[in-house]
């Protein structure tokens, strides 16, 4: 089940230490800037994914004045699992009291969303932060895709490494292009079915969201080469300019999420407001979706959204939010505008953050 029954962190930014047991519905962290509420969802985040959603680098996250940062949860179904990451040495992640090599199955236990300011990116930020959305939702609902996206890596990277020589020797790269081409197809087919479940259900979350020109957008799903082209047939054909570059010029890897109304781009259409309201029913969508699809509920972080939409807008997020069941952590500021929105919900839990210390 994915609810955090009991969470405790340790050393993480100004949190010395914290331990908390949320609500399996809705929880509000709430505080002033700078209080440590935001490195509380950050902790969750990354215990859940062994990435931040704040920085690329993992250390500054460790507290000045120690060495080593942990994070614990245990889960709904008392499963538990632990991450410590120190200075000097790599993280240790532990699920079920076994070591763990990657996060596949933290991941898969304890699927985890964010909506922050970096979120409303989607739209207008470049192809791979729309390719890591949808590989999120297909990693959940495909068992296969992570090892046929692990094949796909490696085999597009040994091929740029042969590409970069002077002379490159066209018969080993043709030996990496056949593992390539398997492995290509295979990830573009579990992106294509997942895109094809994730439209409709996205469309009826904007379309509930109020969401501007809703009958007029069209969403699609670019593979990463001539849709009217077998992927063997395209490298081929562009193995000198492949060579001119040094590399792999088309493949799953340039596949991308294109968004339009009325034959314009729905980012030079739609309003910031607007904006915000499309990628927020996007990432409620991939949580119903993951509902349906595994029965099991997807685990909301929400960073200060207040300061990212007007009320309307908030009040459509959080029912859209509340509906789907799981477990949602909310930030911000001012309380009561949260509150405000969440007025018909009545399993609401709250927690004052000061100074990385909280109390309910």
């Amino acid at each position: 089940m994915s609810i955090i029954r009991r969470l405790n962190i340790s050393a993480v930014r100004n949190i010395l230490q914290l331990d908390i047991e949320p609500s399996a519905a809705i929880n509000i962290l709430y505080g002033e800037n700078g209080s440590g509420k935001t490195s509380v969802l950050e902790s969750i985040h990354l215990l859940a994914s062994g990435r931040s959603f704040r920085t690329a680098k993992l250390d500054p996250l460790i507290n000045s004045e120690n060495e080593e940062a942990v994070i614990f949860a245990e889960l709904g179904d008392g499963n538990q699992i632990g991450l410590s990451k120190s200075r000097r040495q790599n993280h240790q992640l532990k699920y079920r009291s076994e070591k763990q090599r990657n996060w596949e199955n933290v991941a898969r236990e304890l699927p985890v969303q964010i909506l922050d300011a970096n979120s409303f990116l989607l739209l207008e930020g470049g192809p791979k932060s729309r390719r890591q959305f949808l590989d999120w939702g297909v990693f959940h609902v495909e068992q296969s895709f992570v090892a046929n996206w692990r094949r796909t890596k490696k085999s597009i990277a040994n091929r740029n490494l042969l590409l970069k020589n002077r002379n490159p020797d066209f018969s080993q790269i043709a030996a990496w292009d056949s593992e390539l081409c398997q492995s290509a197809n295979e990830v573009d087919a579990a992106r294509n079915n997942y895109f094809k479940l994730f439209l409709p259900l996205f469309i009826d979350v904007y379309r509930s969201m109020d969401g501007a020109d809703a009958e007029l957008l069209e969403i699609g799903y670019e593979r990463g080469w001539d849709e009217d082209k077998d992927i063997e047939e395209v490298l081929r054909e562009n193995r000198e300019i492949d060579a001119r570059y040094g590399a792999t010029q088309n493949g799953p890897h340039r596949a991308d999420l294109t968004f339009g109304i009325r034959r314009n781009k729905a980012v030079e259409i739609l309003s910031r407001g607007q904006q915000k309201i499309l990628v927020s029913a996007m990432k409620i969508a991939q949580g119903v979706l993951l509902s349906q699809a595994l029965h099991r509920n997807c685990i909301f972080l929400v960073d200060d959204l207040p300061a990212e939409l007007d009320r309307e807008n908030r009040a459509a997020v959080f029912r859209q939010l509340a509906e789907l069941g799981g477990q949602i952590f909310v930030s911000c500021v001012e309380l009561p505008a949260i509150l405000d929105c969440l007025s018909n919900s009545p399993n609401v839990t709250t927690f004052h953050v000061e100074r990385g210390t909280i109390t309910v």
